[in-house]
């Protein structure tokens, strides 16, 4: 007779959205209190926007009655974005923060690569040099005044070219992009040399393909910043046809000037000059938020597993 050994049940599966078992449960105060901070926190978000939108597409009138910014809409006015649109500096401002943006991130992005992928590769000439002077300007920065003679002295001055040469390296997105290059296996790339491929053919048909996440990221982050560059259009650009956006914002709110239309709306009754001014917030402040959805499920995969490795 063969004895039968006891069955024993199996575990029962863990939920994935099951808690373990050394955290306790969350009480009501706990849940409460988190929705509530989730709530102010979306509110002080989204009632600023929501001000500014609405104030944008309102007339003369019913900002008069609002006393100002306007929460509750009565009637939609556009006059405010065709008058944006219709040509003159804000149209200008567009284009020229279009084209920086445009071409700031396509040479940061080529240039950060480049950096990135050479000194992520042990034995490059000059590789513990070079890598020093990258990551010596986390600790000292060569101040306003030194960059300011630079960039005057090798006739960027007046330059759109003064608005992305000296920001072209950020040198934190370079160290993530390096760290995200020294996870890609070794093996992978000397079997591509092995096979007669060169540098540039790796970079390209192997090495890109496998970082578009943190490419994505890394874009985001240059486009962004050549967006809302301000501080070095106020330094070097004197010219008002070559203001980008965020300079025209800022003499519209804080210079209190008025926007210069082109010949087309003399004659034409101007909308509210507040109303103009968020319309231009609107316009500022609407690409970024447009782009950024797309990009953001790149965002931990590209920053964090870029910053596993220093």
């Amino acid at each position: 007779m063969t004895a039968t050994l006891p069955t024993v049940p199996p575990p029962p599966r863990r939920r994935r959205n099951a808690r373990p078992a050394w955290e306790e449960q969350p009480g009501v105060v706990g849940q409460s209190a988190k929705g509530g901070v989730l709530a102010v926190v979306v509110l002080a978000v989204l009632v600023p926007m929501w001000v500014v939108l609405v104030t944008s597409i309102s007339s003369q009138e019913t900002i008069n009655a609002a006393g100002g910014l306007v929460v509750v809409p009565r009637e939609i006015d556009l006059s405010a974005y065709r008058t944006i649109f219709s040509g003159g500096q804000i149209s200008q401002a567009l284009w020229i923060s279009t084209l920086v943006t445009g071409v700031g991130t396509a040479v940061s992005l080529v240039v950060t690569v480049l950096a990135a992928y050479g000194l992520s590769r042990p034995g490059t000439v000059g590789h513990r040099g070079l890598l020093f002077y990258f990551l010596l300007t986390f600790l000292v920065y060569p101040g306003l005044v030194p960059s300011y003679l630079v960039v005057t002295g090798i006739g960027l001055k007046d330059s759109l070219w003064a608005l992305i040469l000296p920001t072209a390296l950020n040198v934190f997105n370079f160290v993530v992009m390096r760290a995200f290059f020294q996870n890609i296996p070794g093996e992978l790339l000397d079997s591509a040399r092995v096979d007669g491929a060169g540098e540039f053919r790796i970079l390209w048909r192997i090495v890109l393909p496998l970082s578009k996440a943190v490419i994505a990221v890394v874009g985001l982050f240059y486009a962004v910043g050549y967006w809302n560059v301000w501080f070095n259009a106020l330094l070097y650009i004197d010219d008002n046809e070559k203001f980008p956006i965020q300079r025209v914002l800022q003499s519209f709110i804080l210079a209190g000037q008025t926007p210069q239309t082109s010949g087309a709306t003399v004659g034409v009754t101007m909308p509210p000059t507040l109303a103009i001014k968020m319309a231009v917030v609107v316009v500022t402040v609407a690409p970024i938020a447009l782009v950024y959805p797309f990009v953001q499920r790149h965002f931990t995969r590209g920053v964090i597993i870029g910053a596993i490795k220093g």
